[in-house]
């Protein structure tokens, strides 16, 4: 069975559109469907079945191969802009915080705060 991406598929209209691996763009109808799902994103991976039609190729009995990426996935920030946070935070730890650890105090509340902002930021793009 070909394989593709889903190009555009709109749930009001119940149709949209494949970009099969094999090249060429192929109708998806909502009834080629599978039972349950009801909407389909962008880029999303499915199989399906091909049948001529008097207007073109159109799929048939599509089977969704992963899931559709989530929002958080698609913003995701690229690997070496997160490199760069990465290395960011590393210096303001070590200009700001070690100091004061290695004498025995923990810095002040407004730096520790700051610096756990941006702690938890970097952690909120690793996680995603």
């Amino acid at each position: 069975m070909p394989t593709g991406r889903v190009k555009w598929y709109d749930a009001a209209k119940g149709y949209g559109f494949v970009t099969s691996d094999e090249g060429g763009d192929v109708f998806l109808p909502k009834g080629a469907l599978p039972a349950g799902v009801t909407d389909l994103k962008g880029g999303q991976r499915v199989e399906f079945g091909v049948v001529d039609s008097r207007r073109g190729a159109q799929a048939l009995g599509v089977k969704l191969l992963d899931a559709p990426p989530s929002m958080a996935e698609l913003r995701r920030r690229p690997a070496e802009e997160l490199h760069g946070l990465v290395e960011d935070m590393i210096k303001v730890l070590e200009a700001k915080v070690q100091p004061d650890l290695r004498r025995g105090r923990f810095p002040d509340r407004k730096t520790a705060q700051t610096v756990a902002q941006l702690v938890h930021a970097v952690a909120r793009e690793l996680e995603i």
